[in-house]
């Protein structure tokens, strides 16, 4: 029997911290459908994303394995929207840049109107949340039976995605005090007003 809650609040549940993600990846960027993480080599390097709140409509939440240029293979958790809101996003990469030392490239909205994104995708290795509602939870389902959240396109074909693998899903999401290590994003469409982009010497990332 799937486990089952009409709604379910989890304090720090650090499995489950998708949202953010929307936040963090594309900036406003409609991609077409069917692009996917495991389309394309990813950097290695970890980004971090956070948001005041997530909203979304149809959570998945399952593992896969992402490729770097160099053919290293890293494990992550992928969690998946059908439609995500986000507020106060805030999204951080900080590198050493020979001759000018530590830089961060922090991009930041949905301050006073809420991003949106579709069919949102975010692979990550540490999710987290200081409080999380669900409802129509299951968890323990297959990854090959998911059906209240989306997979990927592509994913249920990749070499690297078990069918039989334990997997959870929700009917709807809500996050607060998002925080979330990334590697990848991707979605169908992807709207954050108030967009900031800013590059500042030193260690600025997210809160």
């Amino acid at each position: 029997m799937p486990h089952r809650a009409g709604r379910t609040r989890w304090r720090l549940f650090a499995v489950i911290l998708v949202p953010a993600v929307a936040a963090c990846a594309t900036v406003g960027i409609g991609m077409a459908q069917g692009v996917l993480a495991a389309s394309f080599f990813i950097s290695g390097r970890k980004f971090q994303v956070t948001a005041d709140s997530l909203t979304a409509r149809g959570f998945s939440l399952y593992g896969m394995i992402d490729v770097t240029r160099k053919h290293e293979l890293v494990p992550v958790m992928v969690s998946g929207f059908r439609h995500a809101t986000v507020s106060g996003l805030c999204q951080s990469v900080v590198v050493d840049v020979p001759l000018l030392g530590t830089q961060t490239l922090r991009l930041t909205g949905g301050d006073h109107r809420l991003a949106e994104a579709s069919d949102l995708f975010l692979d990550a290795t540490v999710d987290a949340a200081g409080d999380a509602n669900f409802t129509g939870l299951d968890i323990g389902v297959a990854q090959g039976a998911l059906t209240k959240g989306p997979v990927r396109s592509g994913d249920r074909d990749s070499r690297f995605f078990d069918p039989d693998g334990v997997a959870q899903q929700a009917v709807s999401a809500t996050l607060t005090d998002v925080r979330v290590n990334a590697v990848a994003l991707s979605a169908g469409t992807f709207h954050i007003p108030d967009l900031r982009v800013r590059l500042q010497p030193g260690n600025h990332a997210c809160p």
